[in-house]
């Protein structure tokens, strides 16, 4: 299986952040599985690529053309992926990806986990996600996933498909025995 992570090209304030990504990459290669990820040899998803590496596992990247530059790719990776826009960029990492882990970082990380869960909810794929909440940095994510529930925006059904955790060997196992539920898209809500 690979493994898909989102994750920032920064690396975040202090060591906590660098330290989780590499320790995750090389989990998921200890355990067997590829990284698939952003590309970028800088910041966490440096990190997660040289984890995965350093324990002798695959690290794939897709990177679009016009951050080869900005993001400085990294060269020592499995394959990379050179494409023309961030739309490709993400479907060939679904295509690529059996299941997907957020990590900390910014904007692009979170349009990215959001659209995989989108695909989720509306049954493009069954594909499982799971957010590594590092250093309490996804606490107040989760918070306010509870809040759409509440306040009648996300069915709990649709907020049960992400997963958390803080502790990455038991994320990566729960992330690979969850299967999303199968949501019956075509009904009207009071049937599903």
């Amino acid at each position: 299986m690979r493994l898909c992570v989102f994750c920032g090209s920064n690396t975040g304030t202090g060591e906590t952040y660098m330290a989780a990504a590499h320790e995750l990459g090389a989990l998921i290669a200890n355990a067997g599985h590829g990284v698939v990820y952003g590309g970028a040899r800088n910041g966490l998803m440096g990190a997660v690529a040289d984890g995965a590496l350093s324990a002798g596992g695959e690290a794939i990247g897709v990177l679009p053309r016009q951050l080869f530059e900005l993001e400085q790719a990294h060269n020592g990776l499995t394959e990379l992926h050179v494409v023309d826009s961030m739309h490709e960029r993400k479907r060939i990492m679904h295509e690529l990806s059996d299941a997907f882990i957020c990590m900390p970082g910014g904007i692009g990380t979170m349009e990215e986990t959001f659209e995989v869960w989108t695909w989720t909810q509306l049954g493009i794929h069954r594909k499982p996600l799971a957010i590594y909440n590092v250093n309490g940095f996804y606490d107040a994510l989760e918070i306010f996933f509870d809040v759409m529930v509440r306040e009648g925006f996300v069915r709990d059904v649709h907020r049960q498909m992400v997963i958390t955790g803080t502790e990455p060997g038991k994320l990566v196992r729960d992330l690979l025995a969850h299967e999303p539920p199968l949501v019956k898209k075509w009904l009207k809500p009071e049937e599903r």
